[in-house]
């Protein structure tokens, strides 16, 4: 009695087991052909067995834009075409077989082992066997005809910034670099043409400004005052030379003190030499005939000093009226003369 009990249950168990088995899903994955010449197509078949009224599907197949078309599988380098195609075979106990027929086509030579191809229904789903494709080179040369491949295809989301190489965006900050680098030349090259130089030069004081400054910096140092007076007038009168050479042209630095007044003599301020003769003169009697001068003469020369060049400084460009058309326009500017005209000035 115990031994047929154990029978049945045996048997029970066993209908139980084929009844689990007989509900389950599975898939398996087939190809038309494992090699396959690069840029052709083939059929990747997809059998699906499940139970009769069970809705079911491919979860990549049903996440795809429809405007796209296609599922790029191994790196985008194959793509498994949307628009496939499915039959339904009856299989009885309640069984179905759904056969689906998905073009394939490979962009890239190579070796490739495909993914497993999900398939849902319901709860439950199954994983397909992975295959493996060898996808052939096509060997062509120029004079090769084309025929039997698909046209080339427009980018997705296309811009004209397509048509920019490549080597342009991997290396776009060393061609703005040297573009900036030319520019900068070219720059250069013309404003060393047309001012002589690339940086702007910084403005150069006046004769006159430097002729002012030197003298009362000579002025604080009273030299004079301290018995000094050879240096005094050594400084006082190579001011005065510089000042002469700058501002009239005259080489006073290699002049003796008659040769600087013959110049004078010559030149627009011929009526200013008596306060260059009374500087040279006393310096030249303390320089050579080591005579030592008065206070009066010290403080003299340095008066003199300072109205010889205030009274002989250019004057400022003044804008006249004299030059006016019909319409009373002006038609241009004058500048004043430098030294022609008397002008007084105060002392330092």
């Amino acid at each position: 009695m115990n031994q047929i009990k154990r029978y049945i249950s045996i048997a029970l168990l066993t209908l139980l087991c084929i009844a689990t088995a007989s509900a389950k899903v599975s898939v398996t994955a087939r190809l038309d052909s494992v090699n396959l010449l690069m840029g052709k197509l083939t059929t990747l078949s997809l059998e699906v067995v499940q139970d009769k009224g069970k809705p079911g599907g491919f979860p990549m197949f049903k996440d795809v834009d429809p405007s796209k078309g296609y599922v790029g599988v191994c790196g985008d380098s194959i793509e498994l075409r949307t628009s496939y195609k499915a039959d339904t075979i009856e299989l009885g106990s309640n069984r179905i077989q759904i056969n689906y027929q998905v073009p394939l086509q490979a962009f890239d030579s190579g070796t490739f082992r495909l993914p497993q191809f999900v398939y849902v229904s319901e709860s439950d789903s199954a994983r397909s066997n992975a295959l493996t494709l060898n996808v052939v080179p096509v060997n062509v040369t120029a004079e090769d005809p084309i025929a039997g491949f698909a046209q080339v295809a427009d980018p997705e989301n296309s811009s004209v910034l397509d048509v920019v190489p490549d080597w342009i965006y991997d290396y776009w900050w060393i061609i703005l670099i040297l573009a900036l680098a030319i520019i900068g030349a070219l720059w250069a090259m013309k404003r060393y043409k047309k001012e002589g130089t690339v940086l702007k030069k910084k403005p150069q004081p006046s004769p006159y400004e430097v002729a002012i400054t030197k003298l009362r910096e000579l002025k604080s140092k009273n030299l004079w005052e301290q018995g000094m007076e050879k240096e005094y007038f050594t400084q006082l009168t190579e001011i005065l030379r510089v000042y002469l050479d700058r501002r009239f042209g005259i080489n006073a630095m290699e002049m003796t003190s008659r040769e600087i007044m013959d110049h004078l003599y010559n030149s627009d301020v011929k009526d200013k030499r008596d306060y260059v003769r009374q500087i040279l003169s006393v310096a030249d009697f303390v320089k050579f005939a080591k005579v030592r001068p008065l206070p009066a003469d010290n403080i003299a020369a340095y008066d003199n000093a300072v109205k010889f060049i205030e009274e002989t400084k250019p004057l400022p460009v003044t804008e006249t009226e004299d030059n006016k058309d019909n319409s009373g326009v002006k038609s241009g500017n004058t500048k004043s003369k430098d030294s022609s005209d008397k002008k007084k000035g105060g002392e330092s």
